[in-house]
């Protein structure tokens, strides 16, 4: 701690100030315990990482009471699950999410949709189910993984456009009772 101003102190003593380490001309490698070499792992259980996904958490207030939901569903179940499909796709754009993730993960499972086809909300509703809830974390990677990499590369028009005709296109076939 230091001492304060009014005591004195002896003249051949410096004064503690910071000063750097000495510069070297080695270069930096990565050497750390448990640094990560190549990159995010990947994998079943892994999820999809990306830049400040807690963001998306902010985004997904501005749906709170604008979701068109049926009934026995739960407005947290639809912004949990659906929060996660936009994390997956901003992760595949390597950025933070945005509000356009978003549209385009409710508008795909028909959140948006004030008639959706009610064989959607069949295929919806079990999926959903409790995913909000921390324990059911590998039936929240089995509703990301339903909907593919295509579906989540189109724009929030395209999703729009689609969702209006084929629901049923934006997800992997065997889920959509397809195929």
């Amino acid at each position: 701690m230091a001492a304060p101003e009014y005591v004195p102190r002896p003249k051949a003593e410096k004064s503690r100030v910071y000063e750097s380490p000495p510069w070297g001309d080695d270069s930096w490698y990565q050497d750390r315990p448990a640094e990560i070499m190549t990159g995010q792992p990947s994998g079943p259980g892994l999820g999809s990482q990306g830049p400040d996904q807690g963001f998306a958490l902010k985004l997904a207030r501005r749906y709170q009471g604008q979701l068109l939901l049926a009934a026995g569903e739960h407005e947290a179940d639809a912004i949990f699950g659906c929060t996660a499909v936009a994390l997956k796709r901003a992760s595949m754009f390597g950025r933070a999410p945005v509000i356009h993730d978003l549209h385009i993960a409710f508008a795909i499972f028909g959140f948006l949709n004030p008639t959706p086809d009610p064989e959607l909300v069949g295929f919806r509703r079990p999926c959903f189910e409790e995913c909000h809830v921390l324990h059911h974390y590998s039936e929240l990677r089995e509703l990301v993984d339903l909907v593919p990499e295509a579906a989540l590369r189109l724009t929030p028009q395209q999703v729009d456009a689609q969702a209006a005709q084929d629901w049923r296109g934006f997800f992997r076939r065997k889920s959509a009772g397809v195929g």
